[in-house]
């Protein structure tokens, strides 16, 4: 499992958590997910058709909720059908990639048999076209600065295509040069405040690239204690005055992944994902003022709830 990428061990750990849980209060979100599959085999957003970055998280939650069913995953191949991967974004090629992995994990197609030849080298050119002076990746060809979370996405994309990302060490000051005075990381290297969410991206990527050190760790903790809302979840930043499921899940993973048990209050942070975020007829909200439900935040959701029921174990 050690040799596992980053996003199939996260999805056997969540799974693990998930299975502590009575299966009769999960079904309703698996309901939920499902009813959110088009005739096309793909997975909306709150509205439209089918979306790949909302199949990615519908096919993720529906992972650690126990797997994707034989039909549910034939449905799936008639969508990733269409595709074709040279001409994705960073984040649908992720998305891509790993729908495609769960297919053929659950006894569906081999995807990428039916790609060109030298589809991973054309990825990895693709790839290495946004890598920026920096040492970073942004988000486009036109971007002139790396960005946290997208240099996160094309690591884990480097993971699934069985290969190590280009000069890990420059990625890795690039990630560094990120780190403000409040412990935390930043998107772009213009920005001053720290974000829970770009900091999880950092550190994720730094235990991936085998970076992290306890002084790191400690400044971890200290910017992750500014952005415990007295909600029970966690801030996106010090400066928005409410938890979201978001960064609550970030926030607890990277809590969770660097040994940080004394920040969390486990009963707290349940309390606000049921009371707060969770639709009683399944899926979850992205915070306490919306409306709306939706399978993004639906795997946020799962993702809290699988991580505080081994939470005790810690």
């Amino acid at each position: 499992m050690s040799n596992d990428p980053y996003l199939v061990k996260l999805a056997l750990r969540l799974a693990a958590g998930l299975e502590k849980l009575p299966s009769a209060s999960l079904a309703k979100h698996r309901s939920f997910i499902l009813a959110q599959q088009q005739v096309d085999g793909g997975f909306s957003g709150r509205e439209g058709d089918s979306d790949l970055y909302y199949t990615g998280f519908a096919v993720r939650s529906l992972g650690i909720l126990g797997g994707v069913e034989k039909q549910e995953a034939t449905n799936l191949s008639q969508f990733l059908r269409g595709f074709e991967l040279e001409k994705l974004s960073t984040i649908d090629l992720l998305s891509w990639l790993y729908c495609a992995l769960i297919v053929q994990a659950s006894g569906g197609e081999d995807l990428l048999a039916m790609a060109p030849e030298n589809w991973n080298t054309q990825i990895t050119e693709n790839l290495e076209r946004l890598r920026t002076t920096d040492g970073g990746y942004a988000k486009s060809e036109q971007g002139a600065l790396g960005s946290t979370y997208h240099s996160f996405l094309v690591v884990l994309i480097y993971q699934l295509i069985g290969l190590d990302v280009p000069d890990p060490n420059d990625l890795i000051q690039f990630l560094y040069d990120r780190q403000r005075d409040d412990g935390g990381f930043v998107e772009i290297s213009p920005m001053k405040r720290s974000g829970t969410n770009p900091t999880a991206a950092a550190v994720a990527t730094l235990i991936i690239l085998n970076a992290m050190d306890d002084e790191l760790k400690g400044d971890v903790h200290d910017f992750l204690k500014q952005v415990k809302s007295s909600e029970g979840g966690f801030q996106a930043n010090t400066r928005i005055p409410f938890a979201d499921g978001l960064s609550t899940f970030t926030g607890l993973l990277t809590a969770s992944d660097l040994g940080l048990f004394s920040l969390i209050d486990p009963d707290q942070i349940l309390k606000f994902m049921t009371e707060w975020l969770e639709f009683p007829t399944g899926g979850f909200r992205g915070a306490s003022w919306d409306e709306q439900a939706d399978v993004e935040y639906t795997f946020y959701g799962l993702g809290v709830l699988a991580l505080l029921a081994t939470w005790a174990e810690k």
